[in-house]
């Protein structure tokens, strides 16, 4: 059962586009006893934004205001990151799930009244996207996903130029509590290495930004969530996409899907023919910058976004019962 935690917007429209993305007002909702936090701004058609490892909603603090122009935005924490729950470890992995993920976001936009939307879904939060379009596609009205192909072609095609820039894929998933207490001894360092070892460094980064995600990452509990996300990435998650390559489920709704062109993506992988797989109606293309494209590109983010999301007819204006 759904209910509002404190600090919850109730089920109404916010009618001003704040011009910072921390003058959004912030709610927190309860779905299964896990706290989904986040934050709401704008005007128009929904559009839920899903934030990837190891950061926070705040990824998107350069192209959400100018979002907010033309949308009503939702962007929330992952459970296990930002200040989102972090449930317990479980032998399957299952609470850290993408489905379950997909269960906490897509609660958050029905909590503010929205029933169908568009989602923008960066790293992690787009394979989050992925399970939730996949699960319920009469949700998803269109997906732009950021420097992903699908988990399970990742991994099957996993060679050692990907396995050598995505060390912590595998360094994660060990068995617990290596990982954990690595992480825990020094999530400053850990959040500064993975980041910081990218194309650009640090420096994309704004210093207040940054300090967000090390706070979030020194939150007790985060190491665990953490490793338990890649966990079920790499197992759990897996079985449900088997399930429905062998049912011939494809995703539905329209699909973009834009990469860095200086990332592992892109260079280790077909991304659009991956993708074109799994579903019916594909583009996307390769910015010119590395991995964390919301604040890397956030201008070119942004003309995509608004071209694609771009309201066509009356029934993308915004879905509510």
């Amino acid at each position: 059962m759904l209910d509002g935690g404190q600090g919850a917007t109730h089920n109404r429209r916010v009618t001003t586009a704040p011009a910072s993305f921390l003058d959004f007002p912030r709610f927190d909702i309860t779905r299964g006893g896990v706290r989904v936090h986040g934050r709401i701004g704008g005007q128009g058609a929904p559009l839920l934004l899903l934030h990837g490892h190891p950061q926070t909603h705040l990824i998107w603090h350069r192209v959400a205001p100018a979002l907010a122009q033309r949308f009503t935005v939702v962007a929330v924490d992952l459970r296990g990151y930002g200040d989102s729950g972090r449930p317990p470890a479980d032998p399957a992995h299952a609470n850290h799930s993408k489905r379950e993920m997909a269960l906490d976001a897509l609660a958050a936009m029905r909590h503010h009244g929205f029933e169908r939307f568009g989602i923008l879904a960066h790293d992690r939060g787009a394979r989050v996207a992925h399970r939730l379009a996949a699960d319920h596609a009469a949700a998803v009205d269109r997906m732009l996903l950021l420097d992903v192909a699908p988990t399970l072609a990742m991994y099957e095609q996993t060679g050692e130029a990907f396995a050598r820039a995505y060390w912590h894929w595998f360094f994660l998933i060990q068995p617990p509590p290596l990982p954990e207490a690595l992480i825990a001894s020094d999530p400053v360092r850990y959040i500064r290495s993975v980041m910081g070892a990218r194309h650009a460094g640090l420096a994309p980064f704004a210093p207040e930004v940054l300090a967000e995600y090390e706070r979030c990452a020194a939150i007790a509990g985060t190491a665990e969530s953490i490793c338990e996300d890649y966990r079920a990435s790499a197992g759990i998650d897996l079985e449900h996409d088997r399930a429905d390559i062998a049912a011939g489920a494809r995703l539905p709704m329209p699909l973009r899907v834009l990469w860095g062109a200086h990332g592992a993506v892109g260079r280790c992988f077909d991304v659009l023919a991956l993708w074109r797989e799994r579903a019916g109606q594909v583009d996307g293309r390769a910015l010119p910058c590395g991995h964390y494209i919301p604040e890397e590109a956030p201008g070119e983010l942004l003309a995509e976004a608004f071209e694609f999301f771009a309201p066509t007819s009356s029934s993308r204006e915004g879905s509510r019962p």
